[in-house]
């Protein structure tokens, strides 16, 4: 069929799409896409106490040369049960065990939030017993429009 006086010819086959004018395949990028940040567990405890050790350090001055480590299992049980933390005042370290603290806590509503507010609380006992304090006495002005 003609059109405009022209005859209407088959497309030429074209190359693949990863194929460049000249033949060859295309180079892959340098760089792949961003991936997502891996959010594991494990991560969000050591994220959970580092904040509030942080606040802590800022807060009370006794606590800015103590060491705020991450346990996996105490060694052994005690008289209260399964201890889910450690103070030992002569080398200034706290100790917080993440399992007893997760598996043992209780949670008013299982989501994200509530956990974090769970292990800023026993990183708060935990500093609260390192300063022979109530942990309540750790930021009191908090409290003081309830």
């Amino acid at each position: 069929m003609a059109i405009f006086g022209r005859a209407r010819r088959p497309a030429p086959r074209g190359r693949a799409a990863r194929h460049g004018r000249h033949g060859r395949e295309g180079r892959s990028p340098v760089v792949r896409p961003p991936l997502p940040p891996i959010d594991t567990r494990v991560e969000r405890f050591d994220i959970a106490v580092g904040a509030a050790a942080e606040y802590l350090r800022s807060a009370w001055p006794e606590l800015r040369e103590v060491s705020f480590e991450i346990g996996r299992l105490p060694r052994a049980t005690d008289d209260d049960g399964i201890p889910r933390w450690s103070v030992d005042q002569e080398a200034g370290r706290i100790v917080l065990y993440r399992i007893p603290i997760e598996r043992l806590g209780r949670l008013h509503r299982v989501d994200e939030p509530q956990r974090r507010m769970m292990i800023e609380g026993e990183v708060f006992r935990a500093a609260a017993e390192y300063l022979g304090r109530d942990p309540w006495d750790l930021r009191p002005e908090r409290f003081r429009f309830f």
